[in-house]
């Protein structure tokens, strides 16, 4: 069953707001069988909605959109969907009384263009939006349907979760069983992983696809099937990951249950009984971002020290000032200090360590801009490389956070 989305809003044509909710959507829907064939986002404008609208309703069987239904001047989706539908709109007392009561819940007083929220088209089924004051509006034509929904977040989801994608199931039985499988590959640029895959994707059965999703110093393959039994779908990522797994041994970074590389830290050093901390300068604290942002890392990560600063990397590292002067920020004995002094300051059995030049300016000719030294070290053992990236600020941080993951799980490997 084909499904396109559609957000409305003029923020995020100018990028004041990113669009979070048609990835958020895309990924519940593929879980249940629908398959987005489409990603559409327009202005507040009511010729481009209409246009917009139009072509989603020839092209998929369900259109989910979601933004412009609010109480403001320039939600102007109910409207517009009344014109494209030929409707008019009636107070709904269901509506009424859902706003009435989160305002008194919420100890606030209701206001005329609140109120008018209860209008709704003659021409659409109501679903009551217990997550805010704006309805779910659901049309319905020539057996396909349009969903609008508010486009606030957790508005949206608490719709999509309790009323939108249940419904949508009862209504439109998906015929088509979807399996995703995610592997995470190191060593490899995309193109070179792509020569190297060439044979394995044109053996593979028509209804299979594979995808590269790269990253700075990784790349993710996403083998995807589309089939017409679970058991066909489930068998046949299963066969193909196996193959996967034997075209790219050493490199795939789990055999087992595919995680990011921060996923699989975590996971080796609740195994290991060990804690970690970060002592980050030109990463500026990512790589503690992306260890914290798996669920539990409290049980392991002790902390992060962000030395941006030589003051910091000697007072609270214990960098020499002497290693200093005379090596400078960007050299492996202070990226080492700075590793071991991790271990010091932060109490913690494992540190990772990073200090370069990640631009766009500040290069010299010895050391040009994306210029890195990573340290990393399990209790006493202690390793530490220099790295050449490039001349981009954000892939520069991005690809030392990356490597370094990769380079302490290789030494916790080792243990």
């Amino acid at each position: 069953m084909n499904v396109e989305i559609i957000t409305i809003g003029d923020e995020l044509l100018i990028g004041q707001v990113v669009d979070t909710n048609s990835a958020w959507m895309g990924g519940q829907l593929e879980k249940e069988g629908f398959r987005v064939i489409r990603k559409t986002a327009v202005g507040d404008v009511e010729a481009d909605i209409l246009e917009a609208v139009g072509t989603a309703m020839e092209r998929a069987q369900i259109v989910l959109l979601t933004g412009g239904i609010g109480p403001t001047r320039d939600d102007i989706t109910r409207n517009t969907l009344c014109r494209y539908f030929d409707s008019g709109l009636h107070f709904s007392e269901e509506v009424y009384q859902n706003i009435l009561y989160l305002f008194e819940h919420s100890g606030r007083t209701m206001n005329p263009l609140t109120r008018d929220q209860a209008m709704v088209p003659d021409k659409c089924t109501i679903v009551c939006n217990r997550a805010g004051t704006a309805p779910c509006l659901w049309f319905e034509r020539g057996g396909k349907a349009l969903i609008a929904m508010p486009g606030v977040p957790h508005e949206m989801k608490w719709l999509m979760t309790n009323e939108v994608v249940p419904r949508l199931k009862q209504a439109y039985r998906s015929h088509v069983f979807i399996r995703h499988q995610t592997i995470w590959v190191s060593g490899y640029g995309e193109s070179a992983l792509a020569m190297q895959l060439e044979s394995f994707e044109n053996e593979l059965p028509s209804f299979m696809k594979l995808a590269y999703l790269p990253q700075p110093g990784l790349v993710r393959l996403r083998l995807s099937a589309y089939a017409g039994s679970e058991e066909e779908a489930s068998q046949s990522v299963a066969r193909q990951k196996e193959k996967l797994h034997g075209l790219l041994a050493g490199h795939i970074l789990s055999a087992g249950e595919d995680k990011a590389p921060e996923e699989l830290i975590g996971d080796a050093l609740l195994a290991r009984g060990l804690t970690m901390g970060t002592a980050e300068s030109c990463t500026g604290g990512r790589i503690a971002s992306m260890i914290t942002s798996v669920a539990g890392s409290s049980r392991y990560f002790t902390g992060s020290v962000v030395a941006y600063g030589n003051q910091v990397k000697s007072r609270v590292l214990g960098v020499p000032e002497r290693d200093l002067q005379a090596y400078g920020a960007v050299s492996r004995i202070v990226v080492e200090h700075m590793a071991l002094g991790a271990l010091r300051a932060l109490h913690c059995d494992c540190a990772l360590a990073t200090s370069g030049l990640a631009g766009p300016g500040g290069g010299t000719p010895g050391k040009p801009v994306g210029t890195v030294w990573i340290a990393a070290c399990v209790n006493d053992r202690i390793v530490s490389e220099c790295y050449r990236f490039g001349t981009i600020r954000e892939m520069n941080i991005s690809r030392t956070a990356n490597t370094a993951l990769l380079m302490l799980l290789g030494l916790l490997n080792e243990q």
